[in-house]
């Protein structure tokens, strides 16, 4: 099931999940950035707590410092 739900949104991937102990990560650029368009789902992980889904913004804009 989790190779059908790569690359789909959160949202729906949450939906196909439900019933199950969900944790969410974000992945993040190493810079301070904004999170632009639909957050999707990169990675579902098993782990002995419940399932962790991985996700990311389809693109990121740097914000520059003072």
């Amino acid at each position: 099931m989790s190779g059908e739900l790569v690359l789909c949104r959160e949202v729906e991937a949450r939906a196909s999940l439900e019933g199950r102990k969900l944790s969410l990560r974000l992945l993040t650029p190493p810079y301070p950035a904004l999170g632009i368009g639909a957050l999707r789902l990169v990675r579902l992980s098993e782990r002995s707590e419940g399932t962790e889904m991985l996700c990311s913004y389809e693109r990121y804009a740097r914000i520059e410092g003072p």
